[in-house]
């Protein structure tokens, strides 16, 4: 059997959302400069990512911006009579 190795101090390990053995690790790499993502199935790596550190700012901001939308709209339909940005009534 493979042993998986630990993931890195400056590390996070986020579960598929669709439940099963899938999960994405994220780990810091200051030695290289790099933020390596990689997909896990079962305990073994299926696939991995290096994204240089100076593109994570990038990346980081999409996700908010996706956060930002997706919560307002879910915030819309479940008040109706708000508006999204500023939750005052309409």
């Amino acid at each position: 059997m493979q042993t998986v190795p630990p993931i890195p101090a400056a590390g996070e390990v986020f579960l598929d959302a669709r439940g099963g053995p899938r999960a994405l690790r994220v780990s810091w790499h200051d030695e290289s400069g790099v933020v390596v993502l990689s997909i896990w199935r079962e305990g073994t790596c299926a696939g991995s990512f290096r994204l240089d550190v100076e593109d994570v700012p990038a990346l980081v901001d999409f996700l908010r911006e996706g956060l930002a939308r997706e919560y307002d709209a879910a915030r819309a339909s479940l008040l109706p009579g708000m508006r999204p940005a500023d939750g005052l009534a309409v």
